[in-house]
């Protein structure tokens, strides 16, 4: 309640008013005093400001009880019903004069309000549900008091109803009501309230019912209110048990009941400790303390559930807290749980919620998950990853890797989705080794073209793609909604036609790539004819090509060179490593060579399968360092190049050493 404006504001109230009359006197230290001293607050204000009292007259006039009774009554049957706001008719069953309405919404104008509607028709509500419940309970007591019904029976039928509430409406009214039967309080609305007999041995009543309740395994929300009931009632045994237990480190979660449980997720709740991440493991790293602990996960900023056997079970009660108002969860790690596609459907309609804050979700598969799909795949199962993907529409983060993930044409009918969604913030997605084939990456093709895409890296190696798929990625390329700038399609079966097919595209003036991975395509010298043309056409973006392990031989590596000579290349890297060609002799001269085309030919020249004899690097702005990379690859025993003819030609000064 502490992020509630008007709770904070009651608060304040409160606490000035109570150190400024009471020197040195003890602050409330329950919801129900707090409340109460509120509304001695307002009534005080009242007889002063309305009445022209002094501030030493007795609170409760006949006309403030009136009211306050009158506004009871309205609040404890509207919240029956489930109201927050009242019209005319709702005062008039309470018996309200609609005039009188107008007056109370005056003179307790910080605790009922008078307000316009829609239509310009009068409508009424109380300053926060709070207030409306504590209210409500005031009247409750008032009726009960002094009628042949035992408080204790009371105070019973009134937890079964709380604890019957599917939406815990009635949470806060029980913690009143309850607080409202100690002494203690009753003595702080004198005047208003009428001092029953004894209530110690009703309360105990009361406490032995609630305890009852706690072991009886009821959810773990529905356990926290409880204990904040037995906290209104000045009863704090059973948290007393768990807390010494935890401060001497004796605590053994393997032995707690459903109310110690229930008891540590209280503690964790109302120590003051900060609540900014929460480690399940610390308590025990399963299904049912996660269950228990879930108030816990919903206070805290960052929850860690790495490891914690967690299925589908858990993926309904996180849901269920995703979506509460309540939650503060802003980061989630559920790495290495079995929840299979069933669980995140759930967890997705959680992040589906206008209420979910999460930023941050992470979940990678376990160990044995690839073992596992291959023996379920057969059985129709869903993707073992299916829809983590989907989650990233719901959350702001940038990057998605999904490699070797065991997926296939289904999930990119999903990732399709994702893509076209407006809520979608994902700018790189990594789906290398999956088995999408043509038809699978056709959908996800479709998705990059929408106006809300703003995917600007793919990664589609060992996707099992063929010439197909280019024809839709040119179309793609071509689109003024497409923002891809960084498209990797290595070790795909493309092929010379395929490569064709694309080059088309990335001549399009909307086309906006820049890098450009084609390593292991199954291209040759007959390529290299289209790149050519690409390379030398004026619009063409690409600064970063990687065309390693194509059987490209030396006629398709002259055209290359002569594309790389154009004056309308753009091209600053260029990478051929392990290509397959025959001739030993390579030119890249006046190619503009950096730093990283010396890293890259050191490695081809150190390749087993580089055949290269002679090499011409002339006219390029090469410094020492980078001769010094070079040099490493002339050591390498692998390498076949001619010291003598290179230093020719690029005159450097020979090392023999």
């Amino acid at each position: 309640m502490c992020h509630i404006p008007v709770f904070c504001w009651i608060t304040a109230t409160v606490l000035e008013d109570v150190l400024e009359t009471r020197e040195g006197g003890e602050l409330p230290r329950t919801l129900t005093e707090m409340y109460i001293h509120f509304l001695v607050v307002q009534t005080k204000v009242k007889k002063v400001k309305y009445d022209g009292g002094a501030k030493t007259d007795p609170h409760w006039s006949p006309e403030s009880r009136k009211m306050i009774e009158s506004l009871g009554k309205l609040a404890f049957d509207q919240l029956q019903k489930g109201n927050l706001i009242f019209y005319e008719s709702d005062l008039t069953e309470c018996g309200i004069d609609i005039r009188a309405a107008s007056v109370y919404s005056g003179v307790f104008t910080q605790i009922f309000r008078e307000e316009r509607g829609l239509y310009q028709d009068k409508v009424f509500c109380f300053v926060h549900l709070s207030v409306q419940e504590f209210l409500a309970a005031l009247h409750v007591h008032l009726t009960f008091i002094n009628s042949s019904l035992k408080i204790p029976h009371l105070h019973q039928i009134a937890v079964d109803q709380a604890l019957q509430s599917l939406n815990g409406h009635l949470d806060l009214f029980l913690r009143f009501l309850l607080g409202l039967s100690l002494q203690t309080n009753q003595r702080l609305l004198q005047g208003l309230v009428t001092q029953a007999e004894s209530s110690s041995q009703t309360n105990q009543e009361t406490v032995q019912y609630i305890k009852k309740k706690i072991s009886h395994n009821v959810s773990a929300e529905k356990s926290i209110n409880l204990f904040h009931c037995l906290n209104e009632l000045n009863d704090r045994s059973l948290e007393e048990d768990i807390q010494q237990s935890l401060s001497s480190g004796s605590l053994s979660t393997d032995e707690l009941s459903p109310a110690q449980w229930s008891a540590l997720a209280f503690i964790l709740l109302s120590s003051g400790e900060d609540l900014d991440l929460f480690d399940l493991k610390k308590y025990s790293a399963s299904e049912y303390a996660l269950l228990r602990l879930l108030p816990v996960v919903k206070a805290s900023n960052k929850a860690l559930l790495i490891g914690c056997k967690l299925s589908k079970r858990s993926c309904e009660a996180l849901t269920s807290a995703l979506s509460s108002p309540s939650c503060s969860l802003r980061e989630l790690d559920l790495s290495n749980n079995d929840l299979w596609d069933l669980g995140v459907e759930l967890l997705y309609a959680g992040l589906k919620s206008p209420n979910c804050k999460l930023m941050t979700l992470r979940y990678n598969v376990i160990n044995s998950v690839e073992t596992r799909c291959k023996c379920y795949f057969n059985n129709k199962l869903i993707n073992f990853c299916l829809l983590t993907f989907i989650l990233f529409k719901y959350i702001s983060h940038c990057l998605l890797r999904l490699s070797d993930c065991k997926l296939s044409k289904r999930s990119c009918e999903a990732l399709f989705s994702l893509l076209s969604s407006p809520s979608c913030s994902l700018t790189e997605l990594d789906l290398s080794n999956n088995d999408l084939q043509d038809s699978g990456v056709e959908f996800l093709y479709a998705g990059l073209e929408s106006p809300n895409c703003n995917l600007t890296t793919l990664r589609v190696s060992y996707s099992k793609l063929s010439k197909t798929s280019c024809v839709a990625l040119t179309s793609v390329l071509r689109s003024p909604s497409c923002c891809l700038r960084d498209l990797d399609l290595s070790h795909n079966d493309l092929q010379d036609s395929g490569a064709n097919i694309l080059f088309v595209g990335l001549k399009h003036p909307n086309c906006k790539l820049t890098t450009l991975g084609l390593s292991d395509c199954k291209l040759s010298e007959r390529s290299c004819g289209a790149l050519f043309s690409l390379l030398s056409f004026q619009s063409c973006s690409l600064t970063e090509l990687d065309l390693s392990k194509n059987d490209l031989q030396y006629s398709g590596v002259e055209l290359l060179y002569a594309g790389l000579k154009h004056p309308n290349c753009n091209l600053t890297t260029l990478r051929l490593i392990n290509f397959y060609i025959s001739h030993c002799l390579l030119r890249l001269n006046d190619c503009n060579l950096t730093e990283r085309s010396c890293v890259a030919l050191t490695s081809v020249l150190s390749s087993q399968t580089c055949s290269l004899t002679e090499l011409d690097l002339s006219n390029n702005d090469i410094q020492d360092s980078e001769v010094e990379l070079l040099y490493a690859g002339l050591e390498s025993p692998n390498c076949k190049l001619d010291v003598n003819v290179i230093s020719i030609i690029y005159q450097w000064p020979i090392c023999h050493e």
